[in-house]
């Protein structure tokens, strides 16, 4: 069963083993992140996919992740 987390993402672990993807696709969230990440363009990323996810999915998954870390992380991870 695929569960709607935001307009752009949501969890269906038949496609992704940590199930979270993006919306009508194969394509995993956590791998895009990892992308965003490592600083590799959000054109580049989207064009490596052949066009099947768009910057608003790609900010739309960044904002969540930053929501699960702000509600999940009570204590700096740093001091």
């Amino acid at each position: 069963m695929v569960e709607v987390l935001s307009r752009h993402v949501v969890v269906d672990p038949q496609v992704c083993q940590d199930g979270l993807t993006f919306r009508w696709t194969r394509v995993c969230v956590a791998d895009v992140l990892d992308q965003v990440a490592s600083g590799l363009a959000w054109e580049t990323i989207i064009d490596e996919r052949g066009g099947a996810i768009s910057k608003d999915a790609i900010a739309d998954a960044l904002r969540l992740a930053r929501e699960a870390l702000l509600v999940h992380v009570e204590q700096p991870l740093y001091e």
